[in-house]
């Protein structure tokens, strides 16, 4: 399996990376990029990160045969809108958003005759962004969800399923709808309630930051995450969200009802529950 040429549409962190483990795994013979950065995409092109860079998308996706969406998620609609008439018959558009659900669908129906979409998730994302910090290996034993509908066509599926395994990843699939639910709760909550932590602890007093152990800094480090890409995300999923933001609250709201009731007992229960379970997931 080797792409004659691959287009990138949203040179960031992933984008970036995926172009260097495509290069690194001998994938790709020539990869264009598109983003609205000039000054990113001439610092992607010095770097050989790509080999080229178009000012729109079509352009960019023309001939390719492998398209990768790699900027937020809330753009990948209007995108597809512009760069479609740039796909050639027989490619493949797959993407590396963390929100599926009904986006899936709606890029589907974008797809012309002969295009295939295959919904991608590698969970390999970072606090930083930016081609900066991109790397070959970044998606090197991460996990990726390829999120198929009844519409998707096998062998492309099996193409874009290889790719990743090619890159090191270990790969699943599982339907878009559920990938959104699993992922409200492990990723998409954690990071809003990263985000509220740093901003309880401004609204109290922001000279406390100076004060912060690093507990404080692992547990809030998500915070630093592109406002752009979380605000997309979370709006995208938040049906989802505010379901579990609601259980997070009946949660916390437990802790509250033992600090205010003075009971030993019934904390320590609650803080043994989550001890136990956070063994289960191992070293970091």
């Amino acid at each position: 399996m080797i792409f004659n040429k691959a287009a990138i549409l949203g040179v960031g962190l992933l984008g970036a990376s995926f172009s260097l483990a495509a290069k690194k795994h001998g994938l790709c013979r020539h990869v264009t990029g598109f983003g609205r950065n000039r000054e990113n995409l001439e610092l992607a092109l010095g770097r050989g990160i790509i080999d080229a860079y178009a000012q729109d998308p079509a352009s960019a996706c023309g001939e390719a045969d492998i398209i990768l969406l790699a900027s937020p998620a809330g753009s990948f609609v209007e995108l597809v809108k512009r760069a479609s008439s740039g796909f050639k018959r027989g490619a493949i558009v797959t993407d590396v958003g963390s929100v599926k659900g009904a986006l899936v669908y709606e890029i589907e129906n974008l797809m012309p005759a002969g295009v295939r979409f295959i919904g991608g998730h590698p969970i390999a994302g970072s606090d930083r962004s930016g081609i900066d910090f991109s790397s070959a290996d970044l998606f090197s034993d991460a996990l990726c969800i390829m999120t198929p509908t009844e519409r998707s066509e096998p062998a492309a599926l099996e193409v874009i399923t290889e790719m990743w395994r090619s890159f090191g990843s270990r790969v699943m699939t599982m339907g878009p709808a559920e990938h959104d639910r699993i992922y409200a709760a492990v990723s998409h909550l954690p990071h809003l309630i990263a985000y509220a932590m740093v901003n309880t602890v401004s609204d109290i007093d922001r000279a406390y930051f100076s004060f912060c152990g690093q507990g404080f800094k692992d547990m809030t480090r998500i915070a630093a995450s592109s406002p752009d890409i979380w605000t997309d995300i979370s709006l995208m999923n938040s049906k989802n969200l505010l379901e579990m933001i609601a259980i997070f609250r009946d949660n916390l709201g437990r802790i509250e009802q033992c600090l205010k009731q003075s009971d030993p007992g019934l904390l320590k229960q609650e803080l043994l529950k989550a001890s136990s379970q956070r063994e289960t997931l191992g070293q970091d």
